[in-house]
């Protein structure tokens, strides 16, 4: 784990109010860290998916010839998906 840094950080009291709904006002910086983890690991995925546009080539993959073979692929991602969603939410 790395070094936690007090910080000050502005919300809206709106925002701040539901957190504290959810989170609890002693939960509101585990709430903030999760949601920030989550919201950086989309930005990465989303630069990922950015810089490897046109990378996917169908010959380099002739495992996914057939529907069959692309639905079974998508099943698996949204199994692992699934099981990360019921880490995070129910960790």
């Amino acid at each position: 784990m790395s070094k936690k840094v007090k910080t000050h950080i502005t919300l809206p009291k709106d925002i701040l109010e539901t957190i504290d709904k959810l989170a609890g006002k002693r939960g509101r910086s585990k709430f903030m860290k999760e949601a920030a983890e989550e919201k950086i690991a989309r930005e990465k995925f989303l630069k990922a998916l950015k810089e490897s546009a046109g990378a996917w080539k169908d010959e380099n993959h002739p495992e996914l010839s057939s529907i069959k073979d692309i639905h079974r692929y998508v099943r698996g991602i949204r199994e692992e998906s699934g099981k990360r969603l019921k880490r995070i939410y129910h960790g």
